[in-house]
């Protein structure tokens, strides 16, 4: 019976080795991760990059997409608005082997919707002065198909519609701001 017992024990000890040996645990797995050089997360946006300073598109950078991307979009918006959200910057057709946008460089390939002003392109956070600071959320979203809207016209919404069940990953980064 003692032997029977050390047998069991000596298989499910084996079988956790093993087991270990061949499975990748989810947290160790790479995720995809979006950020800006411009700022550190929740802190805030360099003026530089809002409507005090030059309104230079912010800077980003990002990890390897999911196997199966076809291309990146993004929504920057900010969810403190008076108004309810706020969109400043809608984009899609971003290359998934680039890692980055730069200030004012928009790759080509990449379209630009109607941010909150109706108007294609990027709008840098601008809070009314003494409304305290505001939450600029940017969310970079892998596709596995490219959304079908219309360039300059489509807005956060249409966007989203149209890359539902389509994203394989997606991550944002926060920061804030205020006049």
């Amino acid at each position: 019976m003692r032997a029977g017992r050390c047998l069991a024990v000596v298989l499910l000890v084996t079988a956790a080795v093993g087991a270990s040996a061949t499975t990748v645990p989810a947290s160790a797995k790479p995720r995809f991760r979006v950020t800006s050089p411009a700022f550190a997360e929740r802190s805030s946006v360099p003026d530089g990059f809002t409507c005090t300073g030059a309104n230079a598109s912010l800077p980003l950078r990002w990890t390897k997409p999911p196997k199966g991307t076809e291309e990146l979009a993004l929504v920057m918006d900010d969810p403190d608005a008076g108004v309810g959200t706020f969109v400043h910057w809608v984009a899609w057709g971003i290359d998934p082997s680039t890692r980055r946008l730069q200030e004012e460089v928009v790759p080509a390939g990449v379209v630009e919707g109607a941010n909150g002003t109706e108007r294609p392109g990027y709008f840098g956070p601008c809070p009314p002065p003494g409304d305290g600071p505001h939450r600029y959320r940017i969310t970079l979203y892998a596709l596995d198909a490219a959304p079908e809207v219309t360039a300059g016209t489509a807005t956060a919404a249409d966007l989203r519609a149209a890359i539902k069940g389509h994203v394989l990953a997606r991550d944002r980064t926060v920061g804030t701001y205020e006049r």
